[in-house]
């Protein structure tokens, strides 16, 4: 998301998308981590490597593809509507570790911009659902997936889930806690009155 304020860090953007555009990546991106999450379910024991491979390939895909398009879909439905994506750096750097923050600045994530006049005719509560959908949804759905591969007894996992349960809560946790997140957005929107986030 692109950030108003002068005091928040700004997201490192590469490229704007129309909205076409950027849902019909995001859709691709979301089917082709559907795929692989079959094929990884699909596989029998002797190319075992393989199927946790696609588990692995999956979450990623889930990670990357789900959290624009929930800003988008759960706006849409609460009557905002948007201008473009973005795609650019995490627009919440401070939320990974010293080591990773970097590579987190600098890959493709997708943002998407509201428009003006729709966002100062939404309520407050609206806008903190929209604002919430993004950062929800990239610790649920990567989650659901590893999960699901749990459920088919895919190699490797087990300990693939835990590491999928401790990304999420550390996606909501450094998320709550960042001033720049869009939890702290949500909130924001809560607590104006009819003015833009």
């Amino acid at each position: 998301m692109l950030n108003s304020s002068n005091s928040l860090p700004r997201r490192n953007i590469f490229a704007r998308l129309s909205i076409l555009a950027g849902n019909t990546i995001q859709i691709a991106g979301l089917a082709a981590a559907c795929l692989a999450l079959a094929l990884a379910r699909s596989i029998d024991s002797k190319p075992a490597a393989i199927a946790t491979v696609m588990m692995i390939v999956a979450w990623i895909l889930l990670y990357f593809f789900c959290h624009g398009i929930a800003h988008w879909a759960v706006g849409r439905i609460l009557g905002i509507r948007f201008a473009f994506y973005t795609l650019g750096g995490t627009g919440n750097p401070a939320g990974y570790p010293a080591g990773v923050r970097w590579l987190f600045q600098h890959l493709p994530f997708f943002g998407v911009q509201t428009e003006k006049a729709s966002m100062q005719m939404a309520s407050p509560a609206a806008k903190a659902i929209m604002w919430s959908a993004g950062v929800t949804s990239s610790a649920v759905v990567p989650t659901v997936g590893a999960f699901c591969a749990l459920e088919a007894n895919v190699l490797g996992s087990k300990l693939f889930a835990i590491f999928a349960v401790a990304w999420a809560i550390g996606t909501l946790s450094s998320n709550w806690r960042s001033q720049s997140g869009d939890y702290a957005k949500a909130r924001r929107a809560l607590h104006s009155k009819g003015s833009r986030v």
